[in-house]
């Protein structure tokens, strides 16, 4: 018998100053059995970090062909791609043309898959956006995670702030080049 998605609720206050969002943001994501917890807070910070009018989760493995996180516009055009963890280069190459803007969010080696990606062949594989997530900043967050997790995260310089009632864990963000 195949295991089932695990429902995670997040309940989270946002502030990012560098994007002048302040949010109050209630999320249902599930958590196939083969996904990480570093994964799944991957995608939930990078719908935090990404959050405008017209964003939404996918459906994950069961819509493989869709983004990990879309961004519409009011005619329900594409306008921004978010990728999460390490996707291949056909993905992108395919991201990059249905969409103006592609960005990745990865917890895994970001040196490591620039370098791989720079070697491929990617449709405007130079406006391509690559965000590392700080992993063992991740995996901290990943032991304090429950089934339903209120934080608020506040983003200050590409600075992210996590706080989980009293206590707060900071990390950084970064923006590794590609193909250049």
């Amino acid at each position: 018998m195949a295991l089932g998605d695990t429902l995670y609720v997040f309940d989270i206050e946002l502030a990012d100053s560098d994007r002048e969002v302040y949010e109050s943001l209630k999320l249902r994501v599930a958590r196939h059995p083969s996904e990480t917890a570093e994964h799944m807070l991957t995608r939930v910070l990078a719908y935090c970090l990404e959050y405008t009018e017209g964003i939404a989760l996918s459906n994950g493995l069961s819509d493989p062909d869709a983004p990990t996180i879309a961004v519409r516009d009011l005619t329900g055009v594409l306008r921004v791609w978010i990728d999460v963890g390490a996707p291949e280069a056909a993905r992108l190459h395919k991201a990059s043309k249905a969409a103006p803007r592609v960005a990745i969010y990865t917890h895994k080696d970001a040196v490591q898959l620039a370098t791989r990606l720079g070697a491929e062949r990617i449709h405007r594989i130079e406006a391509l956006e690559l965000y590392a997530m700080d992993f063992e900043w991740l995996s901290n967050l990943a032991q304090r995670l429950s089934r339903r997790t209120t934080f608020t995260l506040t983003v200050s310089e590409q600075h992210l702030y996590l706080s989980f009632g009293e206590e707060t864990l900071s990390g950084v963000i970064k923006r590794i080049p590609v193909g250049q």
